[in-house]
């Protein structure tokens, strides 16, 4: 039976220099803050780790504060942020309705503290405009965090246009590029973004690493306490071997990107038409801009978890929505978002590609989901209500 692993949204493999880098580099196994030799090889490791992963994203490697992943880095900045703004007597903070839980639930939280939070709305096919968030702005917002590019759907928010209306109003804006590092050319000096989270395992690095970007000239508060690694703001002995291999993997994500992106893209397209030739299956969230391996799809009739477990069965490792969520059986909140009924909602799958897919995958998955599709209706009461309302 063909393996097929389609959930790079969720998480990526390693690749093999990163996982030769980082196999490498835990031989360098001094502690970065030691004062000796061994010390010195460490922190050389991480200070050059430091400079290549900030070099990719157009940042000065003072800039850039190495942390767990993406979700500290969003828990840290929104979260300081806020601190920061309420001695300013700003209580104001701009995001959207779709963005990852790490930001949404960490929203909610604030706004059991007194902050107001406005989440704005995407159109029906998951992009927000400049107009409604320049209306949004009042003279007590503070900070804006709108993601990069949605884990679900797939769909590029207009990054450049936000940081523009941001600079011009005076407010601070973050960005949750955890889906887009690595497979989205970025520079945050051109594009206005103040902050910036990122996570190595999403790019082919190791898991439980990442990165925030604090522009230079804003200090956070201290996230732990307890020494003085990651310019005193982040406490706890640094991982050079993890940092050393999320700088190659980065490196080699953004080598030959848009070769990549074009060919991930077909494949994308070919699997795009090929589902939607099945009765009652809709596209989720605007094609351009959209991440090139993203494919998001509901099928009426069909219940999510059922329809992953069967493709499991067949080899077909993909997804219903976030893999945050994944053991949720509500149905997903940016779907919900779009405009889609609950009962539509809990159809979907998202099925996300990397530069290690191949058009034979397509292929099988093509032959595959509408034999299982059809064999799911057949055993829909659902389906067959659908059918007689049609």
């Amino acid at each position: 039976m063909k393996s097929v692993y389609v959930d790079n949204a969720a998480t990526t493999k390693m690749s093999e220099k990163a996982k030769q880098a980082f196999i490498e580099a835990l031989d360098i196994y001094g502690n970065p803050s030691s004062l000796h030799s061994f010390g010195t090889s460490a922190f050389t490791a991480l200070d050059n780790a430091r400079e290549r992963v900030a070099k990719a994203i157009g940042c000065e490697s003072k800039e850039l504060l190495f942390t767990s992943g993406g979700s500290e880095s969003d828990n840290w900045v929104i979260k300081g942020i806020a601190e920061i703004m309420k001695k300013k007597g700003r209580n104001h903070i701009i995001s959207t309705k779709i963005e990852h839980h790490a930001v949404l639930h960490t929203l909610n939280a604030l706004e059991k503290q007194g902050y107001d939070v406005t989440y704005l709305s995407v159109s029906s096919d998951g992009y927000i405009t400049a107009d409604d968030l320049r209306a949004a702005i009042t003279d007590k917002t503070g900070l804006v965090t709108i993601m990069y590019a949605n884990n679900e759907i797939g769909t590029i928010m207009p990054i450049e246009k936000i940081g523009a209306i941001c600079k011009q109003k005076g407010v601070l804006f973050h960005t949750d590029a955890v889906q887009a590092v690595g497979h989205i050319e970025i520079d945050v000096k051109a594009q206005n973004i103040d902050f910036l989270s990122l996570s190595a395992h999403k790019f082919h690095g190791p898991k439980g690493f990442g990165a925030l970007y604090v522009k230079k000239g804003i200090r956070l508060p201290r996230l732990l306490e307890g020494g003085q690694q990651e310019r005193g703001m982040r406490a706890g002995t640094e991982n050079p071997a993890a940092a050393v291999a999320t700088a190659v993997a980065l490196e080699e994500a953004l080598t030959d990107l848009k070769s990549k992106n074009k060919r991930i893209s077909a494949m994308r397209d070919r699997l795009i038409d090929g589902l939607l030739k099945i009765e009652r299956c809709r596209l989720n969230g605007g094609l351009n801009p959209r991440l090139a391996g993203n494919v998001s799809v509901c099928f009426e009739g069909v219940e999510g978890e059922a329809l992953l477990l069967s493709l499991d069965l067949k080899g077909i490792a993909a997804s219903s929505g976030s893999a945050c969520t994944s053991g949720s059986l509500d149905p997903s909140h940016v779907l919900l978002a779009l405009g889609l009924p609950h009962e539509i909602a809990h159809g979907s799958l998202r099925i996300s590609l990397s530069e290690f897919n191949t058009d034979s995958d397509v292929d099988y998955i093509l032959d595959v989901i509408p034999e299982i599709i059809n064999r799911l209706r057949a055993m829909s009461p659902v389906w067959e209500k659908i059918k007689q309302q049609s």
